[in-house]
């Protein structure tokens, strides 16, 4: 793909277009936000890039967005991330996980104020839940996990504000579990077929998109 990306509405037409975009390069040559922007607009002292645009491009697209791809960044759009997630829960929602004993405890103390709160600052939820050395060790680990499986999503960033108003600094995540982020809808269709029909679903739309990646890079996007 030759695409040159140089705004927010850029990259969400294109993840509604494609359906998955890692945010970094990776196994995939040519086929990231990375590799399709500008250098200069990375860090730039007079311009929104990459970093800035994150908050905008969920919001233009409502696109999911989070560790997903080998525990690195990767937007997904709304039409396929229910098949995506069926696929790496699957077929679990969280309380099922439980009820079966097959969710790690660490995960279980995030998810718990997650769906209890519906969305929370990373640091917010991070205080919530490291309130023991324990609980500090393995926080980072379990919020990548539990994107990696996709039971949270990145909803938006959000930005401290000087006193004109103006937002500097990082964006601060802010997280939530798919089911408060996309409604009801998502809980509909993230389970009305088999795992293994919606990685093959995924599996041959990538395919047309990216004919020259291998079979093994486009198992690797998709699969834990």
């Amino acid at each position: 793909m030759q695409i040159t990306l140089k705004s927010a509405q850029d990259i969400a037409a294109l993840v509604d277009k494609i359906g998955f975009l890692p945010f970094f390069r990776g196994e995939i040559a040519n086929f990231s936000v990375e590799e399709f922007t500008p250098p200069h607009l990375w860090f730039s002292d007079t311009e929104d890039g990459p970093w800035e645009w994150k908050g905008p491009v969920i919001r233009l697209a409502h696109c999911a967005y989070g560790k997903f791809y080998r525990g690195k960044a990767m937007f997904i759009s709304r039409e396929w991330f229910p098949d995506f997630a069926n696929l790496r829960r699957d077929g679990y929602d969280y309380d099922a996980r439980m009820d079966e004993g097959i969710a790690r405890r660490r995960d279980t103390y995030l998810m718990e104020e997650l769906i209890k709160e519906k969305s929370m600052l990373g640091k917010e939820l991070k205080a919530r839940v490291c309130f023991t050395e324990d609980r500090k060790k393995g926080y980072e680990g379990s919020l990548t996990h539990l994107q990696m499986m996709a039971y949270i999503t990145t909803a938006d960033f959000e930005y401290a504000r000087d006193k004109y108003g103006k937002p500097y600094g990082w964006g601060l995540a802010r997280y939530a579990t798919p089911e408060a982020f996309f409604g009801e809808d998502f809980c509909r269709e993230a389970y009305k077929r088999p795992p293994e029909e919606s990685y093959q679903r995924m599996f041959s739309h990538l395919q047309a998109v990216l004919p020259t990646a291998s079979p093994e890079s486009l198992s690797s996007l998709l699969r834990l």
